[in-house]
């Protein structure tokens, strides 16, 4: 069926899966895998997951627990490991939530804002040159943009360059990428009187950010918050980035397979 996991991508995440010998045998791993990711890209409820992948409350409490246990997190450092950290880009997109995911008292503390447009949660990503993700964070949809920014650009490597839009044009982000060894392009805002280096031509990359989320969102269960607690919708997130992850690490081992339209080192200098 359609977005089931390709051979390719079920033995490169395989090895990474809990593996418990003691206690009752699971079921198949594969089969409750594929049905979490046909919920994932159809953003169909639970009780519509067909037959042929088993029990929907099967497939439901392996994606919970699994997430408790951090799983589907590690997974995607795992993979993200392999990142070009020439490059890192910044932003954040909104997420409106659906009214069945907002009935839950203190939606604030489940990364919920309301808004005029009403009620929305802020996807915060970091990405690197190829835009596939390498750091994630959720916070609600009033936040401003640089709210998570010191917690995502905490591993910032040294030699490294920083693109970001206006939103991130404060002085601290500056310090910190300096501190870190790397450099912000990021165009100044129209009130900032100091003037600051900043490149037009290496910031066209930017769009690779704006990129993945375009292809985040293809996933329904992404594209509109259906989900009351905001663990499970950032689970969602990272399951929708391994699957980046996993397609590309496929390219790049294909004969055919190509670098695409990053930005290579040699336009760096």
């Amino acid at each position: 069926m359609r977005y089931e996991l390709t051979d390719h991508e079920w033995f490169a995440i395989k090895p990474m899966l809990p593996n418990k010998s003691r206690g009752v045998p699971r079921v198949n791993d594969r089969r409750v895998l594929n049905g979490i990711l046909w919920v994932l890209r159809s953003g169909a409820p639970w009780r519509d997951l067909p037959e042929n992948f088993g029990p929907y409350t099967t497939c439901y409490n392996q994606f919970v627990r699994w997430r408790r246990a951090g799983v589907w997190a590690k997974l995607m450092s795992a993979l993200a490991g392999a990142h070009d950290a020439a490059v890192q880009m910044i932003d954040t997109s909104i997420v409106r939530v659906h009214q069945h995911g907002a009935c839950i008292t203190r939606n604030r503390r489940q990364s919920m804002g309301r808004s005029r447009g009403g009620l929305t949660s802020k996807i915060h990503a970091v990405v690197d040159s190829n835009g596939l993700p390498v750091r994630l964070a959720l916070s609600p949809g009033e936040a401003h943009d640089v709210r998570l920014a010191g917690k995502l650009l905490s591993r910032l490597k040294s030699g490294s360059m920083l693109l970001a839009d206006r939103g991130y044009d404060a002085d601290w982000i500056r310090e910190l990428a300096m501190k870190k060894g790397a450099w912000a392009n990021i165009p100044p805002k129209s009130n900032r009187s100091d003037p600051i280096c900043f490149s037009p031509y290496l910031y066209r990359a930017r769009n690779q950010v704006e990129r993945f989320f375009n292809r985040i969102k293809q996933c329904r269960r992404v594209a509109t918050r259906y989900d009351r607690l905001a663990g499970n919708y950032l689970a969602f997130i990272q399951l929708a980035s391994i699957r980046l992850w996993l397609a590309a690490r496929y390219e790049s081992a294909s004969p055919s397979g190509c670098g695409g339209n990053s930005l290579v080192p040699e336009q760096l200098t």
